[in-house]
């Protein structure tokens, strides 16, 4: 969750537990198990998601494969602090599926192992293990670069009512590198992943990722219908909130 304009403030909140939570499906989330939880995790959740207008004349989104992560997929209960860290695993997936001879390591972070890289780059205090703060898109530039070693594009856009002005930069990320990108604000503090871009003649929209879909699986179709994977039009965000934006630099699948 971002909420100020350069590194954010975050909340600290008790210590958690780390190990694996189990739940029953409904509203809780799945039952983790280690050989099988990341089986259930969507792959390309927009897939066959019609676009958002029949006059779009100017359509990208991400190249290759990434998958759906969300709060308590791997059973651990992130509600209200983690959308950030999931829009990292979902950016990091798609650097392990379609990167894998530029990047050496060969899976996306837990929420542990973020926690970690940032306090070992020292950007946080080792009181920041285990707790429940909130991180953005500045962390999220620091962990993939520090993990992969993919360099990150901030944009900062003052007002909701300006992202118009981002929309060519958008359209020109996914042309060129074709990695999702994460999103968040300060009224909107809502972490999100950015799959793609549209524009036409009433405007422009944005294909949204949102992390926070908590309960058991969804299939791709669920997903889209429930409004977890959409586009979303760019007038349709806060238009007081400033957003930031990370975009990965790496090459095109």
């Amino acid at each position: 969750m971002e909420e100020t304009e350069n590194r954010g403030t975050h909340k600290k909140t008790e210590l958690i537990d780390w190990g694996n939570v189990r739940h029953v499906c409904g509203q809780t989330p799945i039952t983790a198990n280690n050989a099988t939880w990341k089986d259930t995790l969507v792959k390309n959740a927009h897939d066959g998601l019609p676009q958002p207008s029949p006059d779009c004349d100017r359509c990208l989104v991400i190249s290759g494969e990434c998958l759906y992560y969300h709060y308590g997929c791997d059973g651990k209960d992130d509600r209200g602090w983690g959308c950030g860290y999931r829009t990292i695993q979902t950016m990091a997936s798609w650097l392990c599926l379609n990167q894998p001879l530029s990047v050496s390591r060969k899976h996306p972070p837990s929420l542990s192992e973020i926690q970690q890289t940032l306090v070992e780059i020292e950007d946080k205090p080792n009181s920041f293990l285990g707790s429940r703060e909130w991180i953005g898109t500045f962390e999220a530039s620091l962990v993939l670069d520090q993990l992969y070693d993919v360099p990150c594009r901030i944009l900062h856009v003052r007002y909701g009512k300006e992202l118009d002005q981002v929309v060519e930069n958008l359209h020109d990320h996914f042309l060129t590198c074709g990695s999702p990108v994460m999103m968040g604000g300060d009224r909107d503090n809502s972490s999100k992943g950015i799959l793609g871009v549209c524009t036409s003649k009433r405007g422009s929209y944005l294909l949204v990722m949102d992390p926070h879909y908590f309960g058991c699986p969804l299939d791709k179709m669920s997903l889209q219908s429930q409004g977890w994977v959409s586009w979303k039009a760019v007038g349709s965000l806060d238009q007081c909130s400033f957003y930031n934006l990370c975009l990965p630099l790496t090459a095109k699948k």
